[in-house]
């Protein structure tokens, strides 16, 4: 669509991803500590992709992968028009004196956070959680949360919409910036 402005093309976006693989070794070595969660429904992709390049490419041995639904734990969960449909949480472990890294796929104003912080209290006292997201929107916050791995960081005007879009959803990995919301509903 005319109105859209790539980020990220197929191949910036899978140097970005082996860029962050390569971060999380440096700062976990062999995640015998560590596990990634994916929020629930973007994060997942990122986290699963995540997790399949460090285990094949990287030669990581298995560690925890979560799935973690935060619906219920949004402050906007009773002010929307229509009701919110959870996702499944999919956590089969505790995160008790581990360090977890949250997967999102866009980080813009840090509520979405916030919420997956509160909904992993559920799950044991880690020892550190650090967050990683592809996109960072970094002036839009409206509560104080930080990234600590970030694929690309994106200055745009509050109206405007980044979008995810993967391989096996879409058919092509790539990120775009929408100047609002409209016109990435009517790309979709």
């Amino acid at each position: 669509m005319a109105n859209d402005r790539i980020i990220l093309s197929k191949e910036r976006f899978a140097l970005t991803i082996d860029r962050l693989c390569y971060q999380l070794i440096e700062e976990f070595d062999d995640f015998s500590q560590t596990c990634l969660v994916g929020i629930q429904p973007r994060g997942i992709l990122l986290a699963e992709r995540l997790y399949r390049r460090l285990l094949d490419q990287m030669e990581i041995a298995p560690f925890p992968l979560g799935k973690l639904d935060i619906t219920f734990y949004r402050d906007d969960f009773r002010r929307r028009d229509k009701p919110m449909e959870a996702s499944v949480t999919e956590m089969d472990f505790l995160v008790e004196g581990k360090n977890v890294v949250l997967v999102d796929d866009v980080l813009y104003t840090g509520r979405t956070i916030q919420a997956a912080m509160t909904a992993l209290n559920h799950y044991g006292r880690p020892k550190g959680v650090e967050l990683l997201a592809l996109v960072d929107r970094r002036f839009n916050r409206e509560v104080p949360i930080q990234p600590t791995f970030v694929g690309v960081e994106v200055d745009a005007l509050d109206r405007a919409y980044v979008r995810v879009e993967w391989a096996e959803t879409h058919g092509e990995d790539r990120v775009l910036l929408f100047p609002d919301k409209k016109d990435a509903e009517q790309s979709a």
